[in-house]
């Protein structure tokens, strides 16, 4: 007899192992399938071992950049081999970490690949990976309701295809087997950037090519192209509105053909290519197109605020469930989703306040509409805007390249949209993103009260400037 529960959920990345604890949490006898490794993409070739990539990549810079500091710091250099070591290591130690959590909540690991055969009864078969100790294995399981959180993959586009030897996605650029001296970025959304950010600063000729006019495509443009500024200083190359049309691989080299855009095309010889192009949804064997779950374009599943699928019993969340695919997003639709199968009546996710951060240098985080997308909803914005060159803190740190931009309905004192670049500012956009959830004014904003000296008084005083009332410039 098939072995029941009151949940089980496919796939323990963020999303799903987060929405395994609140279930358990919330009473439910809870279960979690995975096939490969717990923590799924985010813990262990994603969000967190790529920031472990990225923190050395800093402090190497940093360390070329001693004497800026008053210090000494001869002979620099690193070993890449270590830098990847310490970066699986991280990975190794979160992942192991999930483990724990499951059985602290008493979640029952069910090891192996994953399929719905009916509403209720999910099929298990054997994985290649090696199960963790008190997992259960391949057989049938019951349960009244089954949440989906199979996460994404890289996006691979016809003759853009990764060969994992000079061609790579983010997993081979992760691990590298050498370390390049030229590199070819297609793409400049978060995970293209962040690893022309990481290979520019360990000493790589880098490109970077994108499709759109703009790099960073989702953020404001102001902060992209202050972001561009800084990184072309850096030495990367970028070519936006272009298209690479062909890859021409050799044993240890590739060969791009970028068509301009304008009627021309070049050809660019590197050592690796890394296509970012996007990631597109794990749907694939599930059996949802036998039971007629209504997919999306671009391979997610549809959903309605509650996370629910259009077949009862059958739910979604994360990137599987669509855009933005980040990881906050996944773990919070979770929640909702259980809590919404509990009876306690959540909240659905309102997308406007969910933050995007970019890891690179300098970074860049924001939350909100964007100042074209505020004017395409007719809306009459005031917007304010400050330097971290007026920021004590900022020079103090050797910091100084940095702005900080919001926008405000002028007729309610809302604040619509808040955008960042320079140093640290993935740890200050949250300030931002607490107060559109408590539906701050401007006057609250002016009123608090910051810290001095810190970076985040750049937040302060753009909503200062927002009304003419700057302080520090």
């Amino acid at each position: 007899m098939a072995e029941s529960f009151d949940i089980i959920i496919i796939g323990s990345g963020p999303g799903g192992y987060v929405t395994a604890i609140r279930a358990a949490q919330l009473g439910f006898k809870t279960a979690i399938v995975e096939r490969d490794y717990l923590g799924g993409i985010c813990l262990n070739w994603g969000c967190i071992p790529t920031k472990a990539l990225l923190r050395s990549a800093e402090i190497y810079h940093y360390m070329q950049h001693a004497k800026d500091y008053g210090l000494k710091a001869d002979n620099v250099s690193f070993d890449p081999a270590a830098v990847v070591k310490r970066s699986r290591g991280v990975s190794k130690r979160l992942n192991d970490g999930v483990g724990f959590l499951m059985k602290k909540n008493k979640v029952q690991i069910i090891w192996g690949e994953a399929s719905i055969d009916a509403p209720g009864k999910v099929a298990v078969k054997a994985s290649k990976a090696e199960a963790p100790k008190g997992a259960l294995g391949p057989g049938s399981y019951q349960a009244k309701h089954i949440i989906v959180a199979t996460g994404a993959r890289p996006r691979v586009l016809p003759g853009l295809e990764p060969d994992k030897k000079v061609v790579w996605t983010y997993f081979e650029a992760m691990v590298p087997d050498c370390m390049p001296k030229s590199l070819l970025v297609v793409g400049s959304g978060a995970i293209g950037i962040e690893f022309a950010s990481f290979y520019r600063t360990l000493g790589a000729e880098v490109t970077v090519v994108e499709v759109l006019p703009q790099i960073l495509p989702v953020e404001d443009a102001e902060i992209a192209a202050f972001a561009r500024k800084a990184f072309e200083k850096q030495g990367i190359k970028i070519i936006t509105g272009a298209k690479v049309t062909k890859l021409d691989k050799s044993a240890d080299s590739v060969t791009a053909t970028i068509d301009d855009g304008k009627g021309g095309t070049q050809s660019l010889t590197v050592d690796r290519v890394i296509s970012a192009v996007g990631v597109v949804g794990n749907i694939e064997g599930l059996g949802l197109e036998k039971l007629g779950v209504k997919t999306e374009r671009g391979g997610t599943i549809a959903i309605d605020g509650m996370c629910k699928t259009n077949v009862p019993g059958i739910y979604a969340i994360g990137d599987v469930a669509g855009p933005p695919m980040l990881a906050h997003k996944a773990e919070h639709e979770g929640v909702i989703c259980v809590e919404a199968i509990k009876g306690l009546h959540p909240h659905a996710m309102d997308k406007r306040l969910i933050p995007g951060c970019t890891y690179c240098t300098p970074q860049v985080a924001s939350v909100g509409l964007t100042e074209q997308a505020a004017k395409e909803k007719k809306l009459d914005i005031r917007v304010g805007r400050f330097p971290f060159v007026g920021n004590g803190k900022a020079i103090a740190l050797g910091e100084d390249q940095g702005l900080v931009k919001v926008i405000f309905d002028k007729k309610t004192g809302a604040l619509v949209g808040a955008h960042m670049v320079g140093a640290e500012v993935t740890e200050l956009i949250q300030g931002y993103v607490v107060a559109m959830n408590l539906e701050t004014t401007e006057e609250e904003l002016m009123h608090t009260i910051f810290p001095h000296p810190t970076i985040s008084e750049t937040m302060k005083e753009a909503v200062l400037d927002a009304y003419g009332r700057a302080l520090n410039i």
